[in-house]
């Protein structure tokens, strides 16, 4: 059984791969009070957390019910995933400075940073499928949360350690970063959706 849980818990870790949230929640939260940072850091992950434990229990339910194939919900993750990526890119990511408000924070950390930085569809996909054999069984999707909250205190502690780092490397090298993960989740981004086409017309993987 710990195997299983071992897996779980590895396969959880790449896809939802900690490291490339950081980049992004730096440049949003560059200038603000670490208080300020700290509070976007964990009301993203308890938001991420939150949707990834949802679509362990109703995911496959609920795209069954709606009649979505999971390409489809694939695609429609990975063309979000671009538009965000582009938006990084481009340097169009509201960053907060000055006066601002708990809304604000929260709107951030909903999004881009828990949906799909962190909860991204690659992550909504590997719950979906990790669950499917549990999904009359509560104690199999239970023990998929209790491997979920361990990545997500990962995440959250890379979180909370990145804006002294940032003191420490500067803000240009934490720009630089940005662009170059952004265009990795560009690629990864692409990546979904030639695999989601590839594999509804049978054709070989790239």
């Amino acid at each position: 059984m710990w195997q299983d849980r071992l897996s779980e818990f590895v396969t959880l870790l790449l896809v939802i791969n900690p490291i490339e949230a950081v980049p992004t929640y730096l440049l949003l939260t560059r200038g603000l009070e670490r208080r300020y940072q700290y509070r976007i850091a964990i009301n993203a992950v308890i938001v991420a957390f939150l949707i990834l434990v949802f679509f362990i229990f109703g995911g496959s339910a609920l795209l069954t019910h709606m009649e979505v194939p999971l390409r489809a919900f694939q695609i429609a993750g990975g063309i979000v995933l671009f538009i965000v990526a582009l938006e990084m890119l481009r340097g169009k990511e509201e960053e907060l400075t000055g006066e601002t408000t708990p809304e604000q924070h929260f709107a951030i950390a909903v999004y881009p940073l828990a949906i799909p930085r962190i909860a991204g569809p690659g992550a909504m996909l590997a719950v979906i499928l990790l669950t499917d054999d549990d999904r009359h069984n509560l104690s199999g999707q239970l023990a998929t949360v209790a491997v979920l909250a361990v990545v997500m205190v990962v995440q959250l502690a890379l979180l909370l350690a990145a804006p002294p780092i940032q003191r420490v490397i500067g803000n240009a090298v934490i720009t630089v970063i940005g662009r170059v993960m952004a265009l990795l989740l560009a690629a990864l981004a692409v990546s979904l959706v030639l695999k989601a086409v590839a594999e509804w017309l049978s054709l070989p993987a790239l």
